[in-house]
């Protein structure tokens, strides 16, 4: 496998389809369970190897967008990462991180005049802007059915939109 290589689901049959549900349901039938059951990897004579947390949980993206009929791609990547592949990972512009960088959003070490970002700190904000993202749309929601006034759920949404807009301006302000 070379170091960026993308997997395009082959046409199934039944018979791949139902051993990827098979492979699916095995890794994720003892999720809820305290602690976290160990996997291992078993093949021809060698004894078992269990699978790092981390490899387990690789393993079950590729299955589940495999099963889903998926591309997927592995793209192997530094601990410490440079703006454009902070942006490119977080799909934003590199202005958009250089100022996120420069508000303080989140940390970075210099090397000369570049910026370094560790991954884990681009993977905790990616976190922390896709919660802000479903706590707004969570915030700007109206609960509408046919017999609401359509008059009245324009207001509602005008008043929630006004109301966010507040807060995000006291956030910045404070």
């Amino acid at each position: 496998m070379s170091a960026n290589e993308t997997l395009a689901p082959s046409t199934h049959s039944a018979g791949d389809e139902q051993q990827l549900g098979r492979v699916y349901d095995l890794l994720t039938a003892e999720e809820a369970l305290s602690p976290r059951p160990r996997h291992y990897l078993v093949g021809g004579d060698r004894d078992p190897v269990e699978l790092p947390k981390e490899v387990y949980e690789v393993l079950l993206h590729v299955v589940d967008a495999m099963r889903k009929g998926l591309s997927v791609t592995v793209s192997p990547t530094s601990q410490v990462l440079t703006t454009q592949q902070a942006a490119d990972l977080l799909g934003i512009s590199r202005p958009t991180l250089i100022k996120a960088l420069d508000e303080g959003q989140l940390p970075y070490t210099r090397s000369g005049t570049h910026r370094r970002i560790t991954l884990t700190d681009v993977l905790d904000y990616r976190d922390r802007r896709r919660q802000a993202q479903y706590a707004a749309i969570d915030a700007l929601s109206v609960d509408v059915d046919e017999t609401t006034d359509i008059d009245q759920a324009l207001a509602d949404l005008r008043r929630a939109r006004r109301a966010e807009a507040a807060k995000r301006r006291a956030s910045k302000a404070g």
